[in-house]
C-alpha cells in the first residue's frame, strides 16, 4: 500500500506511490511521449515532463533512454499478446487486434510504427513480424497451395493488417463495430489475388 507523508507546512497528507505504480506511471508517460515523436526525437526531459517528474526520480527507475524505451515496448507487446492470444487467424483475430489498439493506441503505434523504423530496437519487431508470418504461413496453408505465393500473401497480409489498424487509429477509429469486417473483406483480396495466381 502507498505510503502517507504530511505535506510541507502541514497542509495535510500527500500519497506516495509505490514503486511499482511509479514505475506504471512513468512506463504511461513514457509511451505517450515516444508515441509522439519516437525514440530519437523524445528526450528524457520530454517524458519527465509528461509524467510530472524530475529526470532524477526517472533514474531511479531506468538506467537510461533507451532503457526506458524498451521497457516501454517490452509492456505493449505484452499487453498485445494477452489481448490477441491466439496462434490461430479467425474470425475473432481481427476484432481482438481493434480492441487491442483502441485499448493502448500509443503502444500499438511504438511497436508497427515507431520500433519498426528504429534499428537499435528492430529486434523485437523482427520478432513479431517472424512470428506473425509464419502463423498466416500455418493458416493460409489450407486456402492457397504451397509456394510463392502462399509466402507472399503470408509476409503481405500482417503487415496490411497492422497498417490497416494504425490508418484507422489515425482516421479516429471510425465505425468501430464496421472496421473489422472491412479490414477482413482486404485481407479476403489478398488471399484471393494469391489463389487465381497459384491457377
Amino acid at each position: 500500500m502507498a505510503a502517507e507523508q504530511t505535506a510541507p507546512g502541514g497542509s495535510g497528507p500527500v500519497r506516495r506511490m509505490r514503486r511499482d505504480e511509479r514505475r506504471e506511471q512513468i512506463l504511461d508517460a513514457a509511451t505517450r511521449a515516444f508515441a509522439r515523436a519516437g525514440f530519437t526525437a523524445t528526450s528524457l526531459d520530454d517524458v519527465a515532463g509528461e509524467a510530472g517528474l524530475t529526470r532524477v526520480m526517472l533514474y531511479r527507475h531506468f538506467a537510461s533512454k533507451a532503457d526506458l524505451y524498451r521497457a516501454t515496448l517490452d509492456r505493449a507487446c505484452t499487453r498485445l499478446a494477452g489481448a490477441v492470444g491466439s496462434d490461430n487467424f479467425d474470425d475473432e483475430s481481427i476484432p481482438a487486434l481493434l480492441r487491442a489498439a483502441s485499448a493502448d493506441p500509443e503502444g500499438f503505434r511504438l511497436l508497427f510504427h515507431h520500433a519498426a523504423r528504429e534499428p537499435e530496437f528492430r529486434d523485437l519487431i523482427d520478432t513479431i513480424t517472424t512470428a506473425s508470418a509464419e502463423i498466416a504461413q500455418r493458416n493460409l496453408a489450407q486456402r492457397i497451395p504451397a509456394g510463392p505465393w502462399l509466402n507472399w500473401a503470408a509476409q503481405v497480409i500482417p503487415a496490411f493488417t497492422t497498417d490497416a489498424v494504425i490508418g484507422w487509429l489515425d482516421a479516429g477509429q471510425p465505425d468501430p463495430h464496421l472496421a473489422a469486417a472491412r479490414i477482413d473483406r482486404a485481407v479476403q483480396g489478398i488471399i484471393e489475388a494469391a489463389q487465381q495466381a497459384e491457377k
